[in-house]
């Protein structure tokens, strides 16, 4: 990067992360006021303004420059050089964020890149400064950070963004249950006076809504299944969408009462890639499913939906003998 930036940000930096909590917290979890903002479902990206050089960097140090070039574009003009943001890539379509189409622009060709630029193009959303006039300012708290950043907001037109935040609990909690429907993941909590570092030291709670869903597929022995794998109604079959956490020996025990060996032609092969259930998934080995007689579950599952899949595990709530797997419907908040 040009000499604009301070040596200690140059990439790949490490950004601070967040802890999973199951409810939003109480005051006094976190050093000063507590800071309410929205978790934004897109790609993590550092932003990093270089005199007449302009890098978008991931969470993993992977310069992702070259698939944002209208972000690059609106960096390079509407931020001075020397600045350092932490935020995030997104991308609206039909007033929802589309995660898919942000997945679909790292494996694009370079004309299908200009044209999802052109169709669907992508936003970032700034939440924290790191560094502005060339010097690292992560030792700086939150608070004194945000005024920085909205000064150099001040000017900015889309599709740079200001994130919103709330140090109102009651708006926080209307956020959390309102703003899942526009595929906001949940909430990020900070505190006023913490300082930048790399790790987890915010926390994030996120909402979930609970689904049924058909599981015709376990991983594990049919009696004392490991995890169960799900399915919903697509394409005109049974379409595998994710599975679930790893089951408590209680659920799984409770589990196995219910499954049996399948019944004619089943929907699913019996072995899959691994990145089929996780994509972030390392593993080369192909799993190998236990097949069973199609039932349906309930399960929780979080906003985070690809629009073929759940991005992330669901969990296992109970299991439903009582409806007819044939009568499982796609969900009406997961169409788009």
């Amino acid at each position: 990067m040009a000499e604009s930036l301070p040596r200690s940000l140059r990439p790949p930096v490490a950004l601070a992360l967040a802890r999973a909590v199951e409810t939003i917290p109480s005051a006094g979890t976190v050093p000063g006021d507590m800071i309410f903002e929205p978790k934004w479902d897109g790609f993590r990206e550092c932003a990093l303004i270089g005199a007449g050089e302009v890098s978008l960097v991931s969470r993993q140090g992977k310069d992702l420059s070259r698939y944002f070039p209208e972000l690059i574009s609106a960096l390079g003009q509407q931020v001075p050089p020397g600045c350092v943001l932490d935020g995030e890539a997104v991308v609206w379509s039909k007033g929802r964020l589309d995660f898919e189409a942000l997945q679909r622009r790292l494996v694009a060709s370079k004309s299908g890149l200009v044209r999802m630029v052109r169709e669907l193009p992508a936003s970032y959303v700034a939440f924290d400064l790191l560094a502005v006039a060339g010097h690292d300012i992560r030792e700086v708290a939150w608070s004194r950070r945000r005024e920085l950043l909205e000064e150099l907001a001040r000017t900015w037109v889309p599709p740079l963004n200001l994130s919103p935040f709330t140090k109102d609990r009651e708006l926080a909690e209307e956020w959390f249950r309102d703003l899942p429907s526009s595929g906001v993941e949940g909430l990020v909590i900070k505190g006023s006076e913490q300082v930048f570092e790399g790790s987890r030291i915010w926390l994030k709670v996120k909402s979930r809504r609970s689904v049924d869903v058909v599981c015709a597929g376990v991983t594990g022995p049919m009696g004392r299944p490991s995890t169960v794998v799900v399915g919903l109604p697509m394409y005109g079959r049974l379409w595998m969408v994710g599975r679930s956490s790893v089951l408590s020996a209680a659920m799984s025990r409770n589990v196995g009462r219910y499954l049996h060996r399948p019944v004619g032609n089943h929907p699913w092969p019996d072995e899959i890639p691994a990145t089929l259930l996780d994509r972030f998934s390392k593993d080369k080995e192909p799993v190998r499913l236990t097949l069973v007689e199609p039932i349906v579950v309930e399960v929780s599952a979080d906003v985070a939906w690809s629009g073929r899949a759940f991005r992330h595990s669901v969990r296992l709530l109970r299991t439903r003998p009582e409806l007819d797997p044939a009568d499982v419907r796609f969900p009406d908040h997961l169409a788009r």
